[in-house]
């Protein structure tokens, strides 16, 4: 992997002058501040909005429906995000002929790509953190404080979902050397294992199995947690990440430059 660590810098330096990663992080900040204001005050609201004509009683709004209302906007806009930052990260040197000038220097093409997934990872890493840290505060001032440690957890869970969307289009996005191709390869995914996670035999081993865990530690429920579905869940999107890393590679070897 000659030439890893200079290619993660300039994918990084890239990222930030491009503004990938600023743009990023303000939607995920954007994600942590809503959430809980909108599990708080979104009774509130439609009383105000539609008062008698409500056709159900609304529960009381508790610090588990912020949890809930945070992993569904990092599932749906979190992974849109992943998606967006992964869908060019090849493709898009092919396309400007720049991938060719980095790999005429001492550097393999294994690293050139596993440069670029690692970059991505970081970059989600880092706004996944924003989300959670922003969502903890609002969430403490809204309701109550909950355990930090379990917040953490959940940072890390989510992170891999988000990572493994971001894998499978940068699966596509060197498999097929085409922008468009491999966000509507990347989009398709996100819907297509979202439809299967329906099954709850499948769900165990696809990202979207992580997304109740999550919840369920976050919230200090852990006692409800399922240890060998979580593990089954995680060791499942670490494998489709690993196995979506070895396509590209596999692929990117028998490209023309």
């Amino acid at each position: 992997m000659s030439g890893f660590s200079v290619l993660l810098r300039k994918e990084l330096l890239e990222a930030w002058r491009t503004r990938r990663l600023p743009v990023v992080a303000l939607l995920f900040l954007v994600v942590g501040i809503i959430s809980p204001l909108t599990a708080r005050y979104l009774n509130e609201i439609l009383t105000a909005a539609l008062g008698d004509q409500l056709p159900v009683v609304l529960p009381e709004p508790t610090a588990r429906m912020a949890l809930e209302q945070l992993q569904k906007n990092l599932g749906q806009f979190g992974a849109l995000a992943a998606i967006a930052l992964a869908m060019g990260s090849v493709s898009g040197e092919l396309d400007r002929g720049t991938a060719a000038l980095v790999l005429a220097q001492p550097a393999t093409r294994p690293a050139f790509l596993m440069a670029k997934l690692a970059a991505l990872a970081l970059v989600l890493a880092a706004c996944t953190v924003l989300a959670v840290a922003v969502a903890w505060i609002y969430t403490a001032i809204l309701f109550q404080p909950l355990p930090i440690g379990g917040w953490v957890v959940m940072a890390v869970l989510s992170w891999l979902t988000l990572l493994a969307w971001a894998a499978i289009t940068f699966l596509a996005s060197t498999a097929t050397g085409s922008t468009t191709a491999a966000a509507g390869l990347g989009f398709v995914a996100l819907i297509g294992l979202s439809i299967l996670a329906v099954i709850p035999a499948l769900d165990h081993v696809l990202p979207t199995g992580l997304t109740l865990p999550s919840i369920l530690i976050a919230s200090g429920e852990t006692a409800a947690v399922k240890g060998g579905e979580l593990a089954t869940a995680v060791l499942g999107t670490l494998v489709l990440i690993a196995a979506c890393a070895a396509g590209a590679v596999a692929s990117f070897g028998r490209r023309e430059l």
